[in-house]
């Protein structure tokens, strides 16, 4: 039995494709993905193209032994832990590539996206072209074509549906024993879902929400190199396409703000890792640097559906407007508002929030003792015991009997926050600590009420939070602090909205946290 392959902490993943001067599709598309998935990409060039996101202008092919030698530079060199071939242009070169394949390991990650026929049906190949591709196929790991690419592949029509795409792939895998991967997004209805067909006949879905946008130019070529890179790194091949599917889903979802070229533009490459980057930058907020943290947020705040209370949590909403805007901009909200968000994206913000309310009802009722009011103590331990009884029912809907999950560094840091300033600051400081968890989780609640209904995924999770119980208990939690803060001393105000304004970001934090998986 040969040795299981090692998986190297960084794949190398080589790209074999032509090129696209304006960066969207080919070996600079490849590249990117590779970087952006977690690879070290290196490419080998089979064709230059004069391209951009309007077309293709003209095409040059680089001599046959240019290639070879090409190849032959980086395997002599470098150890190749994945991969990705993409546009080759000849039957010769592509001849060249295979018999260059045949000197790597049986067990090496290859993946073909076979590029035969542009996505307006006009053929890129000639006839013997197409016929050595269909032999390169059954010798790689997964194909990646599109519908009108396994349509020629499979000499059929093209299928109109995903379902039908599957069953035709089912049969062309079983022939060649290669996987295929099948892909929906140029389907003119429904999600952009793709499946895994392997040779046995097992096929794995990855649903994947249609977005309404031109700017698609190179998703195959991206895709592809995704998968490569992942395959090199270990994951399974069902493993492998749910992490492509769901980064480039992102990319694509962000593409118009690149604003590059004048026709169909490329997807975002990158965005996933800004988000990360942005999300662990470790400078200190201004609001807690700076002499006065009661100052307007740069982000006009929108008006709340909840009213402030007083002039002290007018103050405080008004230097929330970043912290809005930021939270109606996540990914996680957007899906979840439009039903779009993934089920298991989902169960892991209910598992960490089931953490985090057996926690937050600790701080809720410490700052129930330490209010100086009867009527403050019966609120807050009211609401420590909802905690427990109420929401943690909700959750024990969606979870069930599954086993309980290890609270995230994002949960933890959060309720740890909560638990210490309810435990060793005052009552008008721990007050204002666990007021955004009342009035942002309330606020989010009513902005997703319009889309709310009886079909709605998560509908019992949008009742709940928008219903006018919670909107009535969050309006009397905003009451106490006022009355707090206005019997407070100035110093006492400038820790409480220190707080407030903390414990608002940690909520951005935990709401996003599912997209940072």
């Amino acid at each position: 039995m040969p040795a299981a392959r090692h998986h190297a902490p960084i794949p190398r993943v080589l790209s074999i494709a032509g090129t696209d001067p304006s960066g969207g599709a080919g070996i600079q598309a490849d590249l990117k993905s590779i970087s952006a998935t977690g690879g070290y990409g290196m490419c080998v060039t089979t064709s230059l193209v004069a391209q951009n996101t309007q077309g293709v202008r003209s095409i040059h092919n680089p001599p046959v032994e240019f290639l070879t030698e090409q190849l032959a530079a980086v395997s002599d060199d470098v150890e190749v832990d994945a991969v990705k071939i993409g546009m080759l242009g000849s039957a010769e070169v592509t001849e060249t590539v295979e018999a260059w394949l045949a000197s790597l390991a049986d067990d090496l990650p290859v993946v073909l996206d076979p590029v035969m026929v542009a996505t307006s049906g006009d053929r890129l190949l000639e006839e013997d072209a197409e016929d050595a591709i269909k032999k390169l196929c059954a010798k790689v790991t997964v194909i990646t074509p599109n519908l009108r690419e396994l349509a020629v592949l499979t000499g059929t029509e093209m299928a109109d549906s995903l379902d039908a795409a599957i069953e035709t792939a089912k049969k062309w895998a079983a022939d060649n024993d290669t996987a295929v991967i099948v892909k929906g997004g140029h389907l003119t209805s429904g999600g952009a879902d793709n499946a895994c067909v392997r040779p046995d006949g097992q096929v794995h879905h990855v649903p994947s929400p249609r977005v309404d946008t031109p700017h698609t130019h190179g998703t195959g070529c991206s895709l592809s190199s995704a998968l490569a890179t992942r395959l090199g790194a270990g994951d399974s091949l069902e493993d492998a396409l749910a992490y492509s599917t769901h980064w480039l889903h992102e990319a694509i979802v962000h593409a118009h703000k690149l604003q590059v070229g004048k026709g169909n533009g490329p997807v975002d490459h990158f965005h996933r890792l800004r988000r990360l980057e942005k999300a662990a930058s470790t400078t200190p907020a201004q609001y807690l640097v700076a002499a006065n943290p009661w100052e307007p947020s740069g982000t006009k705040a929108s008006a709340p559906r909840i009213a402030p209370s007083g002039e002290f949590t007018r103050a405080l909403w008004e230097a929330t407007g970043d912290v809005w805007a930021e939270l109606v901009d996540l990914d996680f909200i957007r899906d979840l508002r439009s039903g779009e968000l993934r089920r298991e994206d989902f169960l892991f913000y209910l598992a960490q929030d089931a953490h985090y309310l057996n926690q937050y009802s600790k701080a809720l009722a410490k700052v129930a003792m330490n209010s100086p009011e009867a009527h403050a103590q019966v609120f807050w331990a009211h609401a420590a015991a909802d905690c427990v009884e109420v929401e943690a029912a909700l959750h024990r809907e969606w979870l069930g009997d599954a086993d309980e999950a290890a609270p995230s560094r994002v949960t933890a840091a959060y309720t740890d926050f909560l638990v210490a300033r309810a435990a060793t600051e005052n009552y008008v400081v721990g007050a204002a600590a666990v007021l955004p968890c009342f009035w942002l989780y309330a606020e989010i609640g009513l902005y997703q009420a319009d889309a709310n209904g009886p079909d709605h995924p998560y509908a019992s999770w949008l009742d709940m939070y928008g219903g006018d119980d919670f909107v009535a208990e969050t309006a009397r939690a905003i009451e106490l602090l006022e009355q707090a803060l206005q019997e407070a001393t100035p110093r006492e105000r400038d820790a409480a909205a220190r707080a407030y304004l903390t414990a608002s970001w940690h909520e951005v934090d935990f709401f996003d946290q599912a997209s940072r998986r």
